[in-house]
């Protein structure tokens, strides 16, 4: 009788293996002082500085790249897709004023290649430098016949660390004070579905074209990956009294502003006063969308959101250029009546 192994079922043990090693070389471009085992393990070992931390609170996220992926696939490409997986995570964490420690991935797809998966993992590699945490371990997920051919999934896991009387949660967000947003450096990993359907489906354009108004071809532009404001973000921490920082994501400024505004504020953002780059003009153009929705759905513009007292606005504002950063003071912050909208938009 013919012996059947797992490879004839689809899974190739040896090149999974091949896969890990590929992964561990990587990683190790990322570990901060505090790794004691990374990759490789069943499980990573981190240690916590307790000189530096007296009273530390762990800050945690979890998230996916979402229907970008889609994009990566059609254009073979997959070296960034890695730092919007890393962006969306530590994005996160550092609204709440934390530190990224280190980072962990799941890659699952119908059959591992080294290749392609070193190409992923460099792109997760990039972002953790580019936000100063450790890629310290994952899951690489070989499941024949659940994808199509060519295809995977991406999720990521990110923890960071800050001081408990550090915490930045809104909750001393006042009337008055500024809010000033942080450039994006275009979609980042939201709205993709409605991108796609708006120009693929309905504007009948291909990933190849150079569309006027955009620097590169339209699938360049949408694999631009999302940019990480830890090492800005951190920085202002340090020297000014932050109240409140928002991560423009699924739900745009609408649905995530008012996450961290206390009860009776309300944010009044001054529409014209950042710019808007054209590949949301593009979308809204196209598809047809109105105002409400398109800020409803992308970030238009506004990747990270920070609110701070007025006196401090302009001191940020200069900071911040000299970071190279695009910052815009886009609104304030006033009272809210009853049956108001989180968000007001001008």
């Amino acid at each position: 009788m013919e012996k059947i192994t797992y490879r004839d079922a689809g899974v190739d043990i040896e090149e999974g293996e091949r896969v890990v090693r590929s992964i561990h070389e990587l990683a190790k471009k990322t570990y901060r002082p505090e790794v004691l085992k990374g990759i490789g393990g069943f499980g990573a070992l981190f240690s916590i500085n307790t000189i530096k931390y007296r009273n530390p609170v762990l800050v945690s996220s979890t998230d996916g790249v979402g229907t970008k992926l889609k994009i990566a696939f059609d254009m073979d490409l997959h070296a960034t897709i890695g730092i919007d997986l890393v962006g969306m995570g530590v994005n996160d964490i550092i609204t709440h004023g934390a530190e990224p420690l280190f980072f962990l991935d799941y890659i699952a797809t119908g059959r591992l290649t080294s290749i392609r998966t070193e190409e992923i993992v460099s792109g997760i590699v990039e972002g953790c430098n580019q936000a100063g945490c450790s890629l310290v371990g994952g899951e690489t997920a070989e499941m024949p016949g659940f994808y199509r051919d060519g295809e995977y999934d991406l999720v990521g896991f990110a923890v960071g660390i800050v001081e408990k009387d550090r915490v930045v949660d809104g909750s001393g967000i006042r009337i008055g004070n500024s809010i000033i947003g942080l450039a994006s450096s275009g979609l980042h990993s939201n709205g993709f579905s409605l991108a796609r359907k708006v120009l693929f489906e309905k504007g009948g354009f291909s990933l190849s074209d150079k569309v006027e108004g955009l620097s590169k071809s339209l699938g360049e532009e949408l694999l631009t990956p999302t940019k990480i404001y830890v090492r800005t973000l951190l920085n202002l921490l340090r020297d000014f009294d932050i109240k409140g920082i928002a991560h423009i994501t699924g739900g745009g400024m609408v649905g995530n502003i008012p996450r961290v505004l206390p009860e009776g504020c309300k944010a009044v953002i001054e529409k014209g006063t950042w710019e808007i780059p054209p590949i949301f003009t593009l979308i809204r153009k196209v598809g047809n969308i109105s105002e409400e929705e398109m800020f409803r759905t992308f970030n238009c513009g506004i990747g990270m959101v920070i609110i701070l007292p007025e006196e401090e606005a302009e001191d940020a504002l200069y900071r911040l250029k000299g970071m190279g950063e695009k910052a815009y003071l886009i609104g304030r912050v006033e009272a809210r009546k009853d049956g108001e909208e989180g968000v007001v938009l001008l």
